[in-house]
């Protein structure tokens, strides 16, 4: 039978690959995925830009900024990266993975252009919305492309730079922007992307989009080039293209796979995922996190480089120990642990805002701010930072999972907005305290929603998960398929 045929070649592919480490060559597709998380580099540091351009933009440019302005110039990146999670999953699946992921350096460039030579806060919001397009692309299109062109049993590290480039973007934006112009980090900003076309216009197209395409030959030179020449590329490629060819035939429609109870509760679940991903507060606590430290100094003018710096350092540590054990201790009690220490966290942070307003002496407690905001990061960045992207590949059967998971990440981008937007209004209208007691409650509640709704699929198939869910993958995807 086909199924099992499928699931011989790919066992067969899977213990070769464990046995003989150099029967292909890893280089080449390391290489490859740091070559396509460059975009994700860049993505960075348009996130990382709004925290030095707070206090510096409106004196550099001479333009009048009020605060309710820059949190638009901040927030409109979201609703940017928002409008483009649908096109450009239909656009990859159309052209590419590789030409999408190039045509998104013009945006960029189209973004950067507007922003170094703006003479308005318009232009600002106009750049900052196309330069959003332009990194919410990438978060859709690299992972995709990294998942695709690796062995399985690198897949992981591979799918993990994406997520790490763009904290080091962030972290890149924070360092140079304590000690240049901001005028310079935009000029530095924009010759990322270009840096990353010029590098990933040499690497393959991914051979999984050629197979989609029924270009066999065109998908065995892509798998040559990332395994080696030396490596027999056959196994692999016809177990690919077997699987492509089993999921159309066992395809069913959309409006009936959607209604089922394992889509339900699968969309429940990501869109509660997102939803306290991004009203925990984080998105407010990066991009604001230079006024936070000033807030909290007990000299107003005091600089506070040094402890957004050292935010982004910890950011990019978090993101790296999580890869090392999410599969180790499981998605769902690092979710959990994540959500209690964040709520933890922004309730001290409340309380020291607090203490101030009622003009308490808090200067043997300047600490506290950096060690919260640390902490929160830390923990964040090793649980509901990478892992509800992660679960949107792992909740989903086949047939969904491309317009579910889009969705699910258009969303996230809209609640980014509405924090980013806001959090200074709410600031400005209870106080900053008030404003992270808010967010420390809605980490207490999004604790709960965990415990009770979000299951463990660590270790587990999609057969199991569709099944645990209250499905029943074996009518919409054979049961050998989910060997591949």
């Amino acid at each position: 039978m086909p199924e099992k045929n499928i699931g011989i070649s790919q066992q067969t592919l899977v213990s070769n690959s464990g046995e003989n480490e150099n029967s292909a060559r890893k280089l080449p597709q390391y290489i490859a995925g740091l070559a396509s998380t460059l975009g994700a580099l860049a993505a960075g540091m348009v996130l990382g830009w709004s925290s030095p351009a707070g206090s510096k933009l409106a004196t550099e440019y001479q333009i009048p900024i009020s605060e309710t302005e820059f949190s638009w110039i901040s927030s409109i990146f979201n609703l940017g990266a928002a409008t483009i999670c649908v096109p450009i999953g239909i656009l990859s699946d159309i052209i590419g993975r590789k030409k999408a992921m190039l045509m998104l350096v013009i945006p960029f460039t189209i973004g950067w252009t507007l922003i170094i030579c703006s003479n308005s806060v318009v232009m600002f919001d106009i750049g900052r919305y196309i330069l959003g397009v332009s990194g919410g692309a990438f978060c859709v299109t690299a992972p995709m492309y990294t998942g695709e062109i690796s062995e399985s049993s690198i897949r992981g590290s591979l799918g993990s730079y994406f997520q790490l480039m763009l904290t080091a973007g962030i972290l890149i934006a924070y360092v140079l922007g304590s000690v240049i112009p901001i005028f310079t980090l935009s000029l530095i900003s924009a010759i990322v992307p270009l840096i990353f076309f010029g590098v990933f216009f040499f690497m393959p197209e991914s051979p999984t989009y050629f197979l989609k395409k029924g270009q066999v030959d065109a998908a065995r030179q892509s798998y040559k080039w990332l395994r080696g020449s030396h490596y027999n590329i056959e196994p692999e490629l016809m177990a690919q293209n077997e699987a492509i060819e089993l999921a159309n035939r066992n395809r069913v429609a959309f409006t009936v796979a959607i209604r089922s109870k394992a889509a339900q509760k699968g969309l429940f679940i990501a869109f509660g995922l997102m939803l306290f991903q991004q009203l925990s507060g984080v998105n407010a606590i990066i991009f604001y996190s230079s006024e936070i430290f000033k807030s909290a100094s007990s000299t107003p003018d005091e600089q506070s480089d040094t402890p957004t710096i050292i935010v982004g350092a910890m950011q990019v540590i978090a993101v790296f120990v999580s890869t090392l054990i999410v599969d180790k201790l499981g998605r769902r009690i690092l979710l959990f642990i994540s959500s209690i220490a964040m709520c933890i966290t922004t309730l001290i942070l409340g309380v020291y805002f607090y203490l101030q307003s009622i003009d308490y002496d808090t200067h043997s407690f300047n600490w506290l701010p950096l060690a919260s905001v640390c902490a929160f990061i830390i923990l964040f960045s090793l649980g509901f930072g990478p892992i509800p992207w992660m679960m949107m590949g792992e909740i989903f059967s086949p047939q969904i999972k491309g317009i579910a998971g889009s969705s699910a990440c258009l969303f996230n981008w809209l609640m980014a907005f509405v924090v980013t937007k806001f959090y200074s209004d709410l600031k400005n209208a209870f106080g900053p305290h008030t404003t992270f007691w808010i967010f420390s409650v809605i980490c207490l509640i999004g604790a709960g929603f965990i415990y009770m709704f979000v299951p463990e699929t660590k270790g587990k198939s999609l057969d199991e998960i569709q099944v645990e869910l209250g499905g029943n993958m074996t009518s919409e995807l054979p049961r050998q398929n989910n060997k591949i």
